[in-house]
């Protein structure tokens, strides 16, 4: 059983990973050893929060064996020392009995947990230290070849890689001239795992303060219809600028590259280049730029000028970045246009009487059996307009009381007597009747709290858009990575420092217990104790200052006069963001009902005259046949009375009595309807009323002439 729950962690944490992955990446685009690192780099991390609480429970089962050990040891010398002096004594001594030490159903045996902690924790660190950021240079490179992607990302690793060399060379130094140190591998180990955690504890107090309001915070907002609302117009007003600065972005590097392009002809030497840039391209360009190509002019070298390889490579990359962009702001926009439109729709449907939740506008994808059958209108009002927000505010109060604890713990779980930490206490309690499914079921809700902390803040960071994570396989590669990069130096000291929130940390509990297999690996911090017995106890207080300034939103304010637009409801830049999001989001609408008004349109031309015009098509092939026959036979009579006398000559250029009616069949079969076009009308459809032609008339079957044109 203990193997079956490691495996089965193992293989769930891996598909864990994999949606993930897919949910913000491109498996077709991407390249596919950048997609190998970042599952990789994701897949260690996850597997390490999931795996450490069966390692605490298999801790704690061990260190029960070893008290009995000890106590057995004891009692056999008590017992040979006890008869000895009552040897002439009536009296037998008394034995204590050993406590009763329950196996766990995900007990662990001990020699695999150091080998597997040791293999995951060394292949996250080579990751995040070496090849994730000679990866992220490779990926952000405009190379054309793989020699010269390689080239570029050592080029630009070069000081990164310095710089390790430097610090290590300085503790190295600082280390051999210690009188009271000797310098050997585990001292060296320790060392960097030390410096390594010191950094990754840096950014961990960061971000979990950060988190620790903001996540609480976010489900009490989004239990605020209207707040909500008012958010989603200001995010729209914010994505449309940004989407029209990617748009003209993309323009101006398209209009470079066609000038690019022009210049180098097919037999030039650089244009296997151009091919490779045109290749990036939006279909629609390149289509107009190989309209406009002429590629059977030879190039001149005298009399032209032609840009470098470098500058060509310098293109390429700016021309990666721009497409994905552009890509992915449009992908945005359509995501937030159906959110606001959902949020409209609830407030709408709050005060429906028949309590089945209406949408504006008819889904476009097909419905599941699940909508069909379980999530009907009547359970969607329910949910949508009654349950949810409750729901919400019920989830924002426990996470709000799991955020009090946390912080509460981080500032006293330095102090073992009396026990201060909170979730100390819990364990310890459940150690005493060695429940280790609670055991399992706190350390892992814990550990999961505190990951959705920091990690959802690592989502949220965008950087001027140079890192930014993105749903809908919209997040381009350097992201990917940089996310990676962070997984693998924060989780190691998030677990170290969830193991010193329960007391399972020898180094800064400074008790003498079993340690867990992932505390043994991570060396003995007293090598450095100016870190342990400092840095890692007093630093994560500063959690509550962090705290304190995500609560009064000290950033967002400090950001927004900064000239950064923040969310900010007292602001008048706020207000007129979200004035401009409500005009956006409500053109938006128009344009759909336009589309939908169309299509409702042709889809009632069809149902109106489809039949009519099957009967008409049918009446056609059968007078078409008649019409024939009767054609013959004209002809045979007229060519008869012809040789016969010329009295009937007439007979020849008649024409036959079914052509109008089948001119009128052959008309009303090819009459389309008229839809409105959405780019040539004005937004407000009170606007031209009096110039537009009636509704439900056609061009083709207009009685005047003159206004045949007044709706194109």
């Amino acid at each position: 059983m203990s193997g079956a729950a490691l495996a089965i962690e193992i293989v769930v944490v891996f598909f864990l990973a994999l949606f993930l992955l897919h949910r913000y990446g491109d498996f077709r685009k991407q390249q596919r050893m950048v997609l190998f690192c970042t599952l990789l780099a994701w897949y260690l991390c996850f597997l390490i929060v999931f795996i450490l609480p069966l390692d605490v429970s298999t801790t704690i089962y061990n260190q029960c064996q070893k008290d009995n050990n000890e106590h057995a040891a004891m009692v056999t010398v008590t017992v040979a020392f006890s008869n000895r002096t009552t040897a002439n004594s009536s009296v037998s001594p008394t034995r204590s009995l050993p406590k009763t030490c329950y196996k766990p159903w995900s007990y662990i045996p001990m020699r695999i947990m150091p080998v597997f902690w040791r293999v995951v924790y060394w292949t996250s660190q080579c990751l995040t230290w070496l090849l994730l950021p000679f990866m992220q240079s490779y990926a952000r490179s405009g190379g054309f070849s793989i020699t010269g992607k390689i080239k570029t990302a050592l080029i630009e690793n070069a000081i990164y890689y310095g710089t390790y060399l430097l610090i290590f060379g300085s503790l190295l130094i600082y280390v051999a001239i210690h009188p009271q140190w000797r310098l050997s591998w585990y001292e060296l180990q320790t060392i960097g795992i030390t410096a390594a955690n010191t950094w990754g504890l840096f950014l961990l107090v960061l971000l979990l303060g950060y988190g620790l309001v903001e996540i609480p915070r976010s489900y009490w907002n989004a239990s605020r219809r209207g707040h909500l609302l008012l958010k989603t117009y200001f995010k729209a007003a914010k994505l449309m600028s940004e989407k029209a600065d990617a748009e003209e972005s993309l323009e101006d590097i398209m209009e470079e590259v066609r000038k690019v392009s022009e210049s180098i002809k097919y037999n030039h030497p650089l244009r296997k280049y151009i091919d490779t840039i045109l290749r990036k391209c939006p279909v629609e360009y390149q289509e107009k730029m190989g309209r406009n190509m002429d590629d059977y002019e030879d190039f001149d070298d005298k009399q032209n000028t032609y840009p470098s390889e470098k500058s060509l490579v310098k293109l390429h990359k700016q021309v990666i970045y721009a497409v994905q962009r552009h890509n992915r702001t449009r992908v945005q926009w359509q995501i937030l246009l159906e959110q606001a439109l959902h949020l409209e729709d609830v407030a709408k449907n709050e005060t429906s009487s028949t309590r089945q939740f209406v949408h504006s506008f008819a889904p476009t994808e097909t419905e599941g059996w699940v909508n069909r059958y379980l999530y009907t209108p009547t359970v969607e009002w329910y949910w949508e307009c009654l349950l949810k927000h409750w729901f919400y505010r019920l989830l924002a109060v426990v996470l709000s009381l799991f955020s009090v604890a946390v912080v509460w713990s981080e500032c006293t779980f330095f102090s073992t007597q009396p026990v201060l930490s909170l979730f100390a206490v819990f364990i310890q309690l459940a150690e005493r009747d060695y429940n280790y499914l609670y055991i399992e079921m706190a350390c892992f809700i814990t550990i999961f709290f505190l990951c959705t902390c920091v990690y959802s803040t690592v989502f949220r960071i965008r950087v001027f858009n140079y890192y930014y994570l993105a749903t809908h396989h919209q997040t381009d590669a350097y992201s990917l990575q940089f996310s990676g990069m962070l997984f693998c130096r924060l989780t190691p000291p998030l677990c170290l420092n969830f193991l010193g929130l329960i007391h399972m940390d020898s180094a800064i509990s400074h008790q003498q217990k079993e340690q867990t297999a992932y505390t043994s690996i991570m060396g003995s911090m007293r090598v450095l104790s100016f870190i342990a017995n400092g840095f890692y106890i007093y630093y994560p207080m500063l959690i509550v200052i962090l705290c304190i300034a995500t609560y009064f939103s000290l950033g967002t304010r400090c950001l927004n006069l900064l000239g950064f637009q923040q969310f900010m409801g007292e602001s008048d830049m706020t207000s007129d963001l979200i004035d401009e999001g409500k005009e956006l989001i409500r053109r938006e609408k128009r344009k759909r009902q336009r589309v939908e008004d169309g299509e409702n349109r042709r889809r009632e031309w069809k149902e109106r005259y489809g039949g009519q015009r099957d009967d008409y098509t049918a009446r056609n092939r059968s007078s078409h046949a008649e019409l024939k026959e009767t054609s013959y036979s004209d002809v045979s009579n007229a060519t008869t009375s012809s040789s016969g006398g010329g009295g009937s000559r007439q007979a020849k250029y008649t024409r036959p009595s079914g052509r109008p009616e089948r001119d009128r069949i052959e008309l009303l079969q090819d009459a389309e309807p008229l839809d409105f076009n959405a780019d040539m009308l004005s937004d407000d459809p009170l606007e031209s009323e009096s110039g537009r032609h009636s509704g439900g008339r056609y061009l083709s079957m207009s009685s005047s002439r003159s206004r045949i044109f007044d709706d194109v």
